[in-house]
């Protein structure tokens, strides 16, 4: 079986399974369902910091409990600020440096921010809607396919050759058009006479462009790690994907972001 319909394959798998847990598990039910992905993923960024097993479970043990943690104690704003601090000023500047980060002790805390706030994101969209986690996700599944297929197709200027060769500005420009059509067909979808889809187009179209942008960074940084740890693959879990944290690397990065701006406006005013 080529690579292409492995990624395929298993995209759909884990879409079927998605799309249950979202629209029939209760709320409790799909914070708990998130947890193991959430472990999956805590293991995987302790494997690629090269710690043994034994440590790489407790490491997720320590995250899963400081992710309940955040959720319980209703943390989730600041979580989402650390994470929009990371994202927007720390990532940028550690891809251009070329920050290696060597030492576990220092590589460990990062894990943190990457993965609890997005499980933290996830839990509060659905407490919202449904429809609110699959609205969001769609944006970061559309912009990585269209870059994928895009820049297989048209790529010839590479994006980040030191990080991530496969990726080009062609695939970029190809996401970019994918995520404003999906833009425009949702807010035409959602049209009704108490909705008017032209007075949310332009902030759209920003938070499209905003998580379009956090994905590429989430994506990027993912690559660099496992630069790092030289390694193809966090994992070997999702045939044709790799592992959890290869599956997710747009999402640590926009989710986050995208709740904080979505849930929590006002509050955000406040701080800032």
């Amino acid at each position: 079986m080529s690579t292409l319909i492995k990624r395929i394959t298993t995209a759909a798998f884990l879409l079927l399974g998605l799309l249950a847990c979202l629209f029939w598990l209760p709320k409790p039910a799909w914070a708990i369902a998130l947890l193991l992905p959430l472990a999956v993923g805590a293991v995987e960024w302790a494997k690629l910091s090269n710690v043994s097993t034994p440590v790489a479970v407790v490491y997720a043990a320590a995250l899963l409990g400081c992710a309940i943690a955040v959720y319980h104690f209703d943390f989730a704003v600041w979580a989402y600020l650390v994470a929009l601090l990371m994202w927007l000023i720390v990532v940028p500047m550690w891809l251009a440096v070329g920050w290696q980060l060597k030492s576990v002790w220092l590589r460990a805390p990062f894990g943190f921010v990457v993965l609890v706030p997005v499980w933290v994101a996830l839990v509060e969209l659905r407490d919202r809607g449904p429809w609110w986690v699959l609205l969001l996700m769609g944006v970061v599944w559309i912009a990585d396919s269209a870059a994928y297929f895009t820049g297989r197709r048209f790529g010839k200027h590479k994006l980040a050759p030191n990080i991530s060769p496969g990726k080009t500005w062609e695939g970029v420009v190809g996401a970019i058009l994918a995520v404003g059509a999906y833009g425009a067909i949702v807010l035409s979808v959602l049209r009704s006479p108490l909705f008017n889809p032209l007075a949310w187009a332009v902030p759209a179209m920003l938070l499209g462009l905003l998580m379009l942008y956090l994905g590429i960074l989430g994506d990027l940084f993912e690559s660099w790690i496992k630069r790092l740890a030289a390694v193809k693959d966090s994992g070997n879990l999702l045939p044709g994907h790799g592992g959890v944290l290869d599956r997710i690397d747009a999402l640590t990065a926009t989710l986050p972001i995208a709740a904080l701006i979505l849930l929590h406006a006002d509050l955000l005013q406040q701080i800032l």
